[in-house]
């Protein structure tokens, strides 16, 4: 294991490992301070900058952050590494590679090809030598389109997750928060819900009812009831109605050994979703969600920052070609990342990186109650995630979800972001949304009133 080292101010700046200089390379947030692994002093921060930037790439290929003999998903990011993808940045270093990024050489193209050569700590370095301008900058070059019903991701769009949570999984609660962000334009990503249990009963009376509400009026969108992994194996060999399999999952085989998850349940999982054949438009069947944090709270990080482990959680995530996958930025809370200012930077490197890694990426742009947070930054956040070309965002009514007791972005706030910045939605979405009169002559949306034919959700759901 080699020493990396770099002088500042007169003294001499010692990192033992390649994991702790990418940890004291780290821009300060509470995750790291609470686990002893950010720097001591914002000189030490600058100096592990300044040793990070002169390291080759290749050194990542030969030096892993959690052992090969250790770890599933370093045997993951290892075995699945494809050295000719990598081969026209193999002779940079993290510095020169962040020029490269920033320049009109790393276009469009050239990004999408070289994503299965980069390794998830790769990423992780260069965004750590990045400013939130040049994350924006770089993640807006990146396109990745999916599909399923729904095309996502393609140049000009934004879709959302309309996300009705209900306390009690009452279906009139469900239906009036489905009705609210469908007459907004919200839902075009998936319709999910969060149940407030996971017994597979309640499950599936979710997944009958959001089947039902869809084939009923042709929504050209998904549905996914945010269950275990397992309780959709099980739904799905009953015959239940399973678009998305949807499953949280972390960086390291001992984070998602917490979650009840092993690369061979998803790898069943992504089989029996795809043999279903439910999509029309496009076969990407798997959903999953991420965290800045959940390593660290679950005491499986291995001594590795919170954000290059959350990066490795990109390498699961890609070995399913999802449809979405989003960080769920601030959820965790304070305790990882302490207020708004660290909440934005760690949704900015995230994006960035699941893009640079070839993913479909959306956010949960949120915080909890107790943290440093409000309306206000969840605009900023919102705003420069839309310049930076996320794939989708997810909404709630208001932006406040009375069942998970969290704030996050709102249906109008999806409409302010489509507005300002040009933006329209899934194109099979838009044209579904024209053709049942919620669009005007500008592509605008329309004041319908009470009396839209969509209406009626509401009132056959509560009957």
């Amino acid at each position: 294991m080699s020493t990396y080292t770099a002088t500042l101010g007169g003294h001499r700046y010692r990192f033992g490992s390649l994991a702790r200089l990418l940890a004291a390379a780290s821009p300060e947030r509470s995750g790291d301070r609470l686990a002893g692994l950010a720097a001591a002093s914002a000189q030490e921060r600058v100096a592990a900058r300044w040793a990070l930037a002169e390291v080759p790439l290749t050194r990542f290929l030969a030096e892993q952050v959690i052992p090969y003999e250790d770890d599933d998903v370093t045997r993951l990011i290892v075995d699945t590494h494809d050295p000719v993808a990598f081969a026209p940045v193999a002779g940079l270093t993290v510095g020169e590679f962040r020029e490269w990024l920033l320049s009109e050489a790393a276009d469009a193209t050239a990004l999408a090809a070289l994503a299965p050569g980069l390794t998830p700590e790769m990423a992780a370095a260069v965004s750590k030598l990045m400013g939130n301008a040049d994350l924006v900058a770089v993640a807006r070059k990146v396109r990745v389109v999916t599909a399923f019903r729904s095309t996502i991701g393609l140049p000009g769009r934004l879709a959302t997750r309309l996300q009705p949570n209900h306390p009690t999984d009452d279906p009139a609660g469900v239906a009036a928060a489905l009705l609210d962000g469908l007459l907004l334009g919200s839902g075009d990503a998936v319709i999910g819900i969060n149940p407030a249990t996971d017994s597979p009963r309640a499950v599936r009376d979710l997944l009958d009812l959001l089947d039902g509400v869809i084939s009923r009026y042709a929504i050209p969108t998904q549905s996914c009831v945010l269950c275990h992994v397992t309780t959709s194996l099980d739904l799905m060999e009953r015959g239940a109605p399973v678009d998305l399999v949807f499953q949280s999952i972390a960086g390291t085989q001992a984070a998602n050994a917490s979650f009840g998850v092993t690369l061979a349940l998803l790898d069943e999982a992504y089989e029996a979703a795809r043999a279903l054949g439910r999509g029309t438009v496009g076969d990407n069947v798997m959903y999953f969600e991420t965290g800045q944090g959940s390593a660290l709270s679950a005491d499986a990080h291995h001594g590795v920052d919170q954000q290059t482990v959350e990066a490795r959680a990109y390498a699961v995530a890609r070995r399913y070609d999802p449809l979405l996958v989003n960080t769920v930025v601030g959820f965790i809370g304070p305790e990882y990342l302490y207020d708004g200012r660290q909440i934005l930077r760690a949704a900015l490197e995230d994006h960035f990186c699941g893009k640079l890694l070839g993913l479909p990426m959306g956010l949960d742009i949120c915080y909890t109650n107790h943290a440093d947070a409000d309306d206000d930054d969840i605009a900023t956040m919102l705003t420069m995630l839309g310049v930076a070309g996320a794939s989708f965002v997810i909404c709630t009514p208001g932006g406040d979800d009375i069942m998970l007791n969290y704030q996050s972005a709102s249906y109008h706030d999806a409409l302010y972001l489509r507005e300002v910045l040009g933006l329209r939605p899934a194109p099979e979405f838009e044209a579904w949304l024209a053709g049942i009169g919620l669009l005007d002559e500008r592509g605008g949306l329309r004041d319908t009133g009470t009396g839209h034919p969509l209406t009626a959700i509401g009132r056959e759901l509560a009957a």
